[in-house]
């Protein structure tokens, strides 16, 4: 599906001037931090050719990508929940942090977001939740990138900290390796300890 900025000049048509679209990366993870992005893409711009959700491409694509929606947009900006808030506020509600804290954080006010899937209360801000906005709508695509090629590095130099549990290719991810890691060498303090299997660990060992 080729994506285009058809969707945000519709609201430009009812009046809205900066439309922002934002999206986060790390729901799923047992470490590391929940990233979001928003971006206000520039509307006089043409659009980005290959724009698409940041999981359809891969990291060579994305790198590329970031810095040809970084020229074309007007403000961009990222924001992270750490593990420690996860473990602390849950993960839904860490999820709806970092998007209002992404859309807080940007250098100019939209006067709409379109937010891929979730709802942000109390935002203040009009707003559209779309399913799969990712792969839908241009910015939200555009801010899954960002967020991801952010998420990814920040766990390169994790990789660097903690080489045994192969951070630089897992990104927190539960593999088969990270697993094994886990249970050789224990959790990090980049470790999310409210997620399996650390929170059963973390039990046994109260026994």
């Amino acid at each position: 599906m080729i994506l285009d900025l058809s969707r945000e000049k519709e609201f430009t048509l009812q009046g809205y001037k900066f439309i922002a679209g934002v999206d986060e990366v790390g729901r799923g993870p047992v470490a590391g931090p929940i990233v979001s992005a928003a971006v206000i893409m520039n509307l006089n711009k043409p659009e980005i050719m290959g724009i698409n959700d940041s999981k359809l491409l891969s990291p060579k694509k994305r790198l590329e990508l970031r810095e040809k929606i970084i020229e074309n947009s007007l403000c961009w900006s990222i924001a992270e929940v750490s593990n420690f808030t996860i473990d602390k506020e849950g993960i839904s509600q860490s999820n709806r942090s970092v998007l209002k804290l992404a859309v807080s954080k940007l250098e100019i006010k939209p006067d709409f977001v379109l937010i891929d899937f979730f709802k942000i209360p109390d935002l203040g801000i009009k707003s559209e939740s779309i399913t799969h906005g990712d792969a839908k709508v241009y910015s939200i695509a555009c801010s899954s990138i960002l967020a991801k090629v952010y998420r990814d590095e920040l766990m390169d130099k994790q990789a660097q900290k903690y080489p045994e549990y192969h951070f630089h290719t897992n990104k927190g991810y539960l593999t088969k390796k990270h697993l094994e890691a886990i249970t050789e060498y224990g959790w990090t303090e980049i470790h999310r300890l409210s997620f399996w299997p650390v929170s059963v660990m973390m039990e046994e060992n109260e026994d």
